[in-house]
């Protein structure tokens, strides 16, 4: 195909064609020029969902309208204003819930500033000793390989679940040897992503209750699938979920929170204690009494006033309608991963290596690539998102704080790795580089949501295919040229 801007409506019909249930989504377009017209206008092209989704202009004028309305004070107090923010941010803490169909017989929510928040509440907090094992998959966000430091720390053993290319989809053999290999009286954790943020790849929620059945407690990150796919915990009971709400709505930022079944969070054992988090302190009596439930773990005074403005994001997305847009997203995706798979250039050789599902099965709508020249050498990532950037395509690029998928891609091997650590020197990124020998040091990746189109995918597909039949070696000259 010849991705040209005079031929995109003809290719609109193919897709739609190829895709018919795009159609069941077009009420999204009236969304976007209602209320994410600025892209259009601007002509943006946001393809960065995984990093950030985009908040509603909706969303704002309600958050506002709250704000001019309201005197509210901090909630660590019985006084009007403290009380009417308390109101408005636990008439939040339930929707929440409500939204991800969680019980609060079962569930609590406890606000944080973030999704690495929230996992650093369970990994400084759950009860490791000597003995007990933390079991993670490769492709897990850093922040839940940190919990591994937690873990260690205390003498537990942190053990890795391994990928498998090209799909990059866990090795379930493995995973269930490990999940068999308990003892009587061992305290255990098990963490993975629902969606991997590097490769888009869904992992199997019946995992959830097959650990459970031999004595696991559960992590599930659900930071990079929450935002066009739905949760359920009505169905599905981790023991943890972290989330970040911009992921999600897109405003506000600052905010995320940490799920817990209150069965698993009277297991936790927090390391300190903090304003907020205590019902008697004393300085010469030299104790404290923690308080219950999600008190005990929301540090300090929350952000009572963004906190209204989740529900207001969530409630936006409900009424959207998240299988609509998980509908989009994959049609999209869909069509997105066939016409880069198709690119060639005049010798045959494939323009693109796709790191992750080819199909849509059990995946999202994050697409991760890298771009080769007719002999084999790969176009700089940080070259390809600066040309990127004068098409006013917003894309990411790098190994997105997922390491274990970018050396399972890189083919780099527990040696290389370990070269890196060798000195008690930092390495700098040139030592890296010496030691990847010329292999790629990371990837571009494309992610949609709730307000793509059609028209971001093709105005991508036409910056992709300017690739054909270029040398590697000219990218920054030709990227230097279009600036002038």
């Amino acid at each position: 195909m010849i991705y040209q801007p005079d031929q995109m409506d003809q290719a609109y019909q193919t897709f739609l064609k190829a895709y018919p249930a795009y159609q069941n989504t077009l009420a999204l377009d009236d969304l976007r020029a209602t209320q994410y017209h600025r892209l259009d206008e601007q002509g943006q092209v946001y393809l960065d969902y995984t990093g950030g989704s985009l908040y509603a202009d909706s969303q704002l004028t309600a958050h506002m309208d709250i704000l001019r309305r309201g005197v509210f004070g901090n909630p660590h107090s019985s006084n009007p204003t403290s009380m009417a923010a308390t109101q408005l941010d636990e008439h939040a803490r339930r929707y929440v819930l409500e939204y991800f169909n969680a019980s609060p017989d079962e569930y609590v929510c406890i606000f944080t500033h973030n999704a690495s928040a929230a996992l650093k509440l369970v990994g400084e907090s759950y009860p490791f000793e000597a003995g007990d094992r933390y079991i993670l998959t490769f492709d897990n966000h850093n922040s839940v390989n940190g919990i591994r430091e937690f873990a260690r720390a205390k003498g537990a053993e942190a053990i890795y679940v391994p990928v498998v290319p090209p799909d990059l989809r866990i090795d379930e053999a493995r995973l269930r040897v490990l999940l068999n290999e308990t003892k009587s009286g061992q305290k255990t954790l098990f963490a993975y992503p629902a969606q991997s943020n590097f490769s888009g790849v869904q992992h199997s929620l019946e995992w959830i209750d097959e650990a459970h059945a031999k004595g696991w407690d559960v992590l599930v990150d659900f930071a990079a699938f929450a935002p066009t796919n739905r949760v359920d915990l009505s169905r599905w009971k981790p023991d943890f979920i972290d989330l970040s709400f911009y992921k999600i709505c897109g405003f506000p930022t600052g905010i995320g929170c940490l799920i817990a079944r209150k069965t698993a969070l009277a297991k936790l054992r927090r390391p300190w204690f903090a304003g907020g988090t205590i019902t008697m302190a004393s300085v010469q009596g030299d104790g404290y009494y923690l308080a219950e439930g999600e008190a005990g773990f929301e540090d300090g005074t929350i952000n009572y006033l963004n906190i209204p403005a989740v529900e207001i994001g969530l409630k936006h997305i409900e009424a959207t309608g998240i299988e609509t847009i998980h509908e989009r997203v994959m049609c999209l995706t869909g069509w997105m991963i066939e016409q880069l798979m198709s690119l060639r250039h005049s010798n045959g050789k494939p323009l693109i290596r796709l790191y992750g599902p080819v199909e849509t099965e059990m995946r999202g709508g994050t697409v991760t690539i890298n771009l080769f020249d007719p002999n084999g050498q790969y176009f700089n990532f940080r070259e390809v998102e600066a040309e990127a950037n004068l098409h006013n395509i917003s894309l990411r690029t790098g190994c997105f704080c997922n390491p274990g998928a970018g050396e399972i891609m890189n083919n780099l091997s527990e040696a290389d790795m370990r070269e890196c650590f060798r000195n008690e020197e930092r390495m700098t990124f040139e030592q890296f580089l010496m030691v990847m020998d010329g292999r790629a040091t990371g990837a571009v990746r494309i992610s949609l949501g709730v307000a793509s189109n059609f028209a971001d995918v093709y105005r991508f597909m036409t910056f992709a295919a300017g690739y054909v039949d270029r040398q590697a070696e000219t990218a920054g000259e030709l990227m230097t040229a279009e600036r002038h």
